[in-house]
This record gives structure tokens, C-alpha cells and sequence, in this order.
């Protein structure tokens, strides 16, 4: 009983203002430049569709970081028995995951802060 009443009480609006909590399955409805003074650096792949095939990338795997698993993935094949060689990668690439997490959770609350505006009548939402 204490789990649905911390939902309940907790800070997510989801079950009293579903209308201002962002849906991380549709793309960002306000434009990605809105409150910036200079333009924001898109984020790229840098791993092509090629690679992550031929490297056999699970398809979940499939992100921004994915040029590091390919380089920890190569690491572990050629040092098999001695994959501890890898800490390296592996760490580069569990930061990498990391700071992937951190920037989309910004995106998510920036999103839920600018639907929130628009509640209020402050913003114009963009199809």
C-alpha cells in the first residue's frame, strides 16, 4: 500500500495533470532551439548502420554510444582471455551511457516545464 501512495503523493503530476507530463515515446512538441541565445549542437551518430551490423549490435544497444561498445566489443575479442585489458572501454563507454541518461532526463524535464508554460497560456505549443 505505501508504493501507490508514494505515486500518489510524489512529485509526478502523471495521475493529477496527465496533460503536462511529456510522452517519451512521441517526439519534443516545442522547438529544440526555444530559449537558447546561440544554436545547439545536434547530436550525431557516429557509428554508421554498417558497423553496428557487422559488429552484430544488438538492435537495444543502438545509441549514441554505440562507437564505444564496437571499440569495447573489439577489446574483448582480441584480449579474450584477458578481458580486464578492456576496464578501459568499458568504462568509456558506461560514461558515455551515462551522460546519454542525463541529457535525455533534461530533455523530459525541459519538455514537462515548457507544457506546464503553455497550461498557464505563457507558450504557444508548435505542431
Amino acid at each position: 500500500m505505501g508504493q501507490s501512495l508514494d505515486v500518489y503523493y510524489s512529485g509526478i503530476d502523471r495521475y493529477k495533470n496527465p496533460d503536462v507530463v511529456p510522452d517519451p515515446t512521441k517526439e519534443p512538441s516545442f522547438d529544440p532551439q526555444l530559449g537558447f541565445e546561440n544554436k545547439r549542437k545536434e547530436r550525431v551518430m557516429i557509428a554508421t548502420e554498417e558497423e553496428m551490423i557487422s559488429a552484430k549490435v544488438p538492435l537495444k544497444r543502438r545509441d549514441y554510444c554505440t562507437h564505444l561498445l564496437i571499440d569495447f566489443y573489439t577489446c574483448r575479442r582480441n584480449n579474450w582471455p584477458l578481458v580486464y585489458k578492456c576496464a578501459h572501454e568499458k568504462h568509456e563507454y558506461l560514461n558515455c551511457q551515462y551522460e546519454d541518461y542525463v541529457i535525455r532526463m533534461k530533455e523530459y524535464e525541459r519538455e514537462r516545464r515548457l507544457l506546464i508554460k503553455a497550461k498557464k497560456g505563457e507558450l504557444e505549443i508548435q505542431p
